[in-house]
């Protein structure tokens, strides 16, 4: 059972004494984009519009690794998360929409990536898909309650090696990277409402709000777990370490998962939209039209990786949720803590889990929306992106460690990014003549 107490110092020296050890809130969150919803969502992209939308995936690197510095700066300067500091500093009903919307967003998510996981599962070895299912989610719960944050962010830590399942993949298709250089300087690109939905999907896949969340409130778990950990504010000596720490951090980890991204949509546009095959509605549906097309290996990687990289994400979405609610009533909220410390906390934990699980017995297809589910995403993440930019700029908030220079003008272009797409996209959905 955990303690409420963080590890000792015993337990840390190491951690204290290898800068690189200490590496994982960044590495953790950028893994956790390409998770088996956002593995469809590319797999859709490469799919329908082929090399025409590799772009959207290196234009949203610097400004995804912008905003994540971003947040996760606010955590460990202010010591308290997301939803903490707009509970203290923003109007109420502006905390309860964004925290709704996020609940309900992770826990459709999550049923789609346990869902996902088990069609995987199933396609390797057979079995019942659904059992499958519950049967991950359940592990994911059970390592979330049952294993303090400082040694279950290690299982996390490797999870992400499961990634690479999508590199490899690459290796097994012909490319002409020549054609893909063109592709991505100079893409086809459309205005037809399809075109930009797409587009939208794949920001707010790589750019989603739950991952703000989680990396703020990852760093505060990080620093807690420090023997005699104080946050940057109080203790400024600090700052240039920890920020340098968290930049290098975030910009290895969203350039990670973002290389990822690039090389699941290249796969499915180099394999299933060349061979005509331009509506995938599932990741698990994508590694099995792989098959016949690039083989058994190739289909084996791609559904290899949907089970690791949805290991990696369910807790994630889950644990995301619960600190964002924790934080709006001023919850206990640790994953260092014992479950009866925080009942409410794990309360949330097991809700959204168990609420993604019993989504999945229901007469609906959780899978089919998970592609609306990171359209909806990037709807609600430019909202959150502006109070996240206010917060930063705050002196009440982050004291006299308030962004500026480049990373204020990056997290300001995400912003504004999201905020047009999502325009574009109203200005299509209207009727026409």
């Amino acid at each position: 059972m955990k303690k409420k107490t963080a590890a000792t110092p015993a337990a840390h020296s190491e951690e204290e004494t290898s800068w690189l050890a200490r590496l994982g809130p960044g590495v953790v969150t950028g893994a956790a984009d390409d998770d088996p919803s956002g593995i469809a969502t590319y797999s859709q992209a490469g799919a329908r519009f082929g090399l025409n939308m590799l772009w959207t995936v290196l234009l949203t690197y610097p400004l995804m690794a912008a905003i994540q510095i971003i947040s996760a700066r606010i955590g460990r300067v202010s010591g308290r998360g997301l939803a903490s500091n707009m509970r203290r500093h923003y109007p109420r009903w502006i905390l309860h929409v964004t925290v709704l919307m996020l609940v309900v967003a992770n826990t459709i998510n999550i049923a789609a990536d346990l869902a996902a996981m088990g069609d995987a599962v199933r396609l390797l070895v057979g079995g019942p898909a659904r059992w499958y299912a519950v049967g991950f989610g359940l592990l994911s719960l059970g390592l979330q309650i049952f294993i303090p944050y400082h040694r279950y962010v290690r299982v996390l830590k490797w999870l992400t090696l499961a990634m690479l399942a999508y590199v490899a993949v690459i290796f097994t298709i012909r490319i002409d990277w020549a054609q893909v250089g063109r592709a991505v300087v100079w893409p086809q690109a459309s205005l037809t409402r399809d075109y930009i939905t797409t587009v939208v999907a794949v920001l707010g896949t790589t750019i989603s709000p739950y991952l703000f969340f989680w990396q703020a409130s990852e760093e505060v778990e990080q620093m807690k777990s420090q023997p005699g950990g104080k946050s940057i504010r109080k203790e400024p000596g600090k700052a240039r370490t920890e920020l340098g720490r968290i930049q290098v951090d975030t910009y290895v980890g969203m350039g990670f998962s973002n290389l990822v991204a690039f090389f699941i949509m290249l796969t499915a546009a180099l394999t299933l939209h060349a061979h005509g095959v331009t509506s995938i509605d599932t990741s698990a549906q994508a590694a099995e039209a792989l098959r016949p097309i690039a083989g058994d290996f190739a289909f084996m990687l791609f559904a290899a990786g949907i089970v690791g990289t949805g290991l990696l994400a369910v807790p994630v979405l889950a644990g995301s949720a619960a600190y964002a609610m924790a934080g709006s009533f001023k919850w206990a909220s640790s994953l260092e803590y014992r479950p009866a410390m925080a009942k409410e906390f794990y309360g949330v934990i097991a809700l959204a889990t168990l609420g993604g699980m019993a989504i999945d017995f229901l007469p609906l297809d959780p899978v089919r929306g998970l592609y609306w589910s990171a359209v909806i995403n990037g709807v609600i993440s430019a909202p959150i992106m502006v109070v996240m930019m206010l917060m930063a700029t705050n002196r009440q908030v982050m004291g006299r460690f308030v962004i500026r220079g480049g990373l204020k003008v990056f997290g300001w272009l995400a912003t504004a990014l999201m905020a047009g797409t999502v325009l574009a996209l109203a200005v299509t959905a209207l009727p026409l003549g």
